[in-house]
């Protein structure tokens, strides 16, 4: 029986929270405090219709501020130009997408929150009820590990192989490839790959806040179509409500359609060209000289940066100081690597 757990790590400017299945990462949340509190899953909002596009059955909405949302709408429940409405948002918005709301009601007055989304902890326990709640260092090393396995495109399966989850506009493409895996009976050895991939696949997906499209290149032919699709059921059931599984077509691929519901990772915490942002390699900083600061009570700490990121990091800086004291130097030095991040006691 799958067994899952709940880990949650708090640091000046940001939440993580993780939810852990056999061990493994499953789920990853990040809160950063500048986050905008209106575009956040499960917010609930007063909006005002800005504009209709009757053709696609959109209505485009302005929640305040310069905030906006589209409104998908059905042919007998049109709204009008200007009318005030309470929504909730339903899928956050992704790079270059606007988030997505549902319609709840009339509203009255004009575009505000109302009530802001869960925070991570009601999150984590809405996900999973009942499991301890796992805090301080263990949390901490549970979110790096999520962090970067959310962040790999090549993945090891149990019993040898591998696959790989390489997102695109259209879609998502999940590889598999038996690698090193070994077998006297070639048919038995991909059955069983495939079995294993769909599980690993489903939890790595959520792991990365992947949803849309999906398209899984099984490995081998002659599949076992009804094995294969009762297994996808069960490893994709946590996803639902809104998962659709496709047959396997007759190129050996398996297509699914998964709800989208938060950013992927990757767009929290990696520029549009793939490297990590300045504001995430300002976090990890930041949690570094927590650490250093906790482990040298009483020291002063140095740390070593790119001017980028030292300015990056400044106002969470400010954040630390009342955790740890103002006992820690940041050197912006131009001539360093961007990710390169130095910190050490004196």
């Amino acid at each position: 029986m799958s067994r899952r757990g709940l880990f949650l790590d708090r640091s000046p400017g940001e939440t993580r929270g993780v939810v852990t299945l056999d061990d493994r990462p499953e789920r990853l949340i990040i809160r950063r405090d500048e986050d905008d509190a209106r575009l956040l899953a499960g917010a609930k909002l007063v909006a005002r219709v800005a504009r209709l596009e009757p053709a696609l059955a959109t209505a485009f909405l302005d929640l305040g501020s310069g905030a906006e949302a589209i409104l998908p709408f059905k042919p007998d429940a049109r709204p009008s130009q200007g009318q005030a409405l309470e929504v909730e948002i339903r899928n956050e918005p992704r790079r270059g997408k606007l988030a997505v709301a549902r319609w709840l009601g009339p509203g009255q007055g004009p575009p505000r929150l109302v009530s802001p989304a869960p925070e991570v902890e009601a999150e984590l326990r809405a996900l999973v009820r009942e499991a301890e709640m796992v805090t301080g260092r263990a949390a901490r090393d549970v979110a790096d590990e999520a962090e970067a396995e959310a962040l790999d495109i090549l993945h090891p399966l149990p019993g040898g192989g591998s696959l790989a989850i390489e997102p695109t506009r259209a879609l998502t493409a999940v590889d598999i490839d038996l690698g090193e895996r070994k077998g006297a009976d070639a048919k038995r050895v991909t059955r069983q790959a495939n079995l294993a991939a769909l599980g690993v696949a489903a939890r790595l997906l959520r792991l990365k806040g992947l949803g849309g499209i999906v398209v899984i290149d099984l490995v081998g032919r002659g599949h076992d179509g009804t094995a294969l699709l009762a297994a996808a059921r069960a490893a994709f059931g946590p996803d639902n409500p809104g998962v659709s599984i496709g047959p396997v077509g007759r190129f050996g691929t398996m297509e699914l359609s998964l709800p989208r519901r938060t950013r992927p990772i990757a767009e929290i915490l990696l520029r549009a060209d793939g490297a990590l942002s300045d504001r995430t390699l300002a976090q990890r900083l930041v949690r570094r000289l927590q650490a250093e600061g906790e482990a040298a009570r009483g020291a002063r700490l140095l740390a070593r940066c790119t001017p980028e990121v030292a300015a990056s990091a400044a106002p969470l800086l400010a954040k630390l100081a009342e955790l740890i004291g103002a006992r820690f130097d940041v050197q912006a030095d131009a001539g360093l690597a961007r990710e390169h991040l130095e910190v050490a006691a004196r």
